[in-house]
């Protein structure tokens, strides 16, 4: 009784260090912010505004407005969460051909931008982003598209939940953090703390204006039926896009049709 006592502890001891161990790695393992910018939408061909912009919490964040010239509609843009803005350039040329301003900024961190990163920091983030949008560019919101790929979908989520925009386009991205952590670790995940919550799958339910899904069966990094949750929890109007290819270059290898359904979706209900 007492080795199978002594065993158990063991194992439990073993779980503890694991669990906090892996709650220390997690940031590591999510968010992977690159500094240095190295190309602007000038080198894309684009006139463009250098915006710095200040979050609640006093982080100044840094972020490009590019016109396209008399268009009335522009897209905020939540990106992944590897690299910065800068290598954000063949998308930025796809919203551009489809007659939209963009405006897209890095999240604290990353680029330019100061702090480091974190769910609810990246939160406040998309907060600025959009009172940027709509107090000093003064847009209306029913002119304002939202996006976000991979891990910028489930922030572009939150703030789609508690603003009334024009349109969500989510591609590429997940149900919530706890998911992602069953698709990665399977077994493990139940015995670890995950510390990062990401619940778009909640927080669509909240959402009531045109939802646009886009996702790849064939994605190695954040499994289809992830994003097959998020598309289901959504209410209607919705569409789902189904992309070929991997996960970073899906949207590309699918051209021309992924061009396509974004231009069939963008001229719905107008």
């Amino acid at each position: 009784m007492n080795n199978i006592l002594s065993n158990f502890t063991i194992v439990l001891v073993i779980l503890a260090a694991f669990s906090g161990l892996m709650y220390v790695q997690q940031p590591g393992m999510i968010f992977f912010p690159v500094s240095q910018i190295s190309e602007t939408p000038q080198d894309w061909g684009f006139e463009y505004e250098d915006v710095f912009l200040e979050t609640k919490d006093n982080i100044q964040l840094h972020g490009w407005f590019i016109p396209h010239p008399g268009s009335k509609k522009t897209l905020l843009f939540f990106h992944g969460n590897a690299g910065n803005i800068s290598h954000r350039g063949e998308s930025v040329r796809i919203f551009h051909r489809l007659g939209l301003n963009v405006f897209i900024f890095d999240y604290r961190g990353y680029g330019k931008s100061q702090g480091k990163p974190g769910e609810q920091g990246m939160y406040k983030d998309a907060d600025a982003a959009w009172r940027y949008l709509t107090q000093t560019k003064r847009i209306e919101p029913k002119n304002i598209i939202i996006f976000g790929r991979s891990l910028g979908g489930s922030i572009a989520t939150k703030l789609a939940s508690e603003v009334q925009a024009d349109k969500l386009i989510l591609e590429s991205t997940f149900s919530s953090g706890k998911d992602m952590a069953k698709s990665i670790f399977p077994i493990l995940s139940h015995v670890m703390y995950i510390r990062f919550g990401f619940n778009s799958e909640e927080r669509i339910k909240k959402i009531t204006y045109p939802v646009l899904v886009v996702h790849s069966p064939d994605d190695e990094i954040i499994p289809y039926h992830l994003g097959e949750k998020v598309y289901q929890a959504a209410n209607e109007p919705k569409n789902l896009f189904k992309l070929k290819g991997d996960h970073n270059a899906g949207f590309y290898l699918s051209q021309p049709n992924y061009e396509q359904a974004l231009e069939q979706f963008l001229k719905q209900n107008q």
